[in-house]
């Protein structure tokens, strides 16, 4: 693995994240292949960059209503190319954290994730994430 190659899969995660915390959940699903599946293990897989997205949407708007901003902070990362085409797995931990307007942030959620990312067009995109909350296996 080179440093070019870490180096832009941090920044694709950066961009990621601050796309969903930031409410833009159309372009956050966009990152995802069309047949992408996010699985996480407190809940039914979601399959397909629209689905996705409708779930993903009802969750923002609920923690907008509420007047909680959520933060999402990714660390401990690891690349592992799979192929000459392309195909890269992540590994990573992180934390999702949330803050009522005037309060103090908490941590709402800690993770172990692994993600199988591709090449498409020139941009990297998510096939499979597999999301374990930590405290529920």
């Amino acid at each position: 693995m080179t440093a070019s190659l870490f180096q832009q899969i941090q920044q694709f995660y950066a961009r990621q994240m601050r796309l969903l915390d930031n409410g833009a959940v159309e372009e956050w699903a966009d990152t995802f292949t069309e047949d992408g599946v996010f699985d996480q293990n407190v809940a039914e897989p979601l399959t397909g960059r629209v689905n996705i997205a409708v779930a993903s949407r009802k969750r923002v708007d609920q923690l907008v209503a509420e007047g909680i901003t959520r933060r999402h902070w990714l660390g401990m990362l690891e690349v592992d190319p799979q192929d000459e085409q392309g195909v890269v797995r992540t590994r990573y931990y992180a934390f999702s954290m949330a803050t009522e307007r005037g309060g103090r942030p908490q941590i709402m959620a800690s993770t172990y994730a692994e993600d199988t990312l591709v090449r498409h067009e020139g941009h990297w995109l998510i096939r499979y994430r597999r999301v374990t909350h930590d405290g529920t296996a």
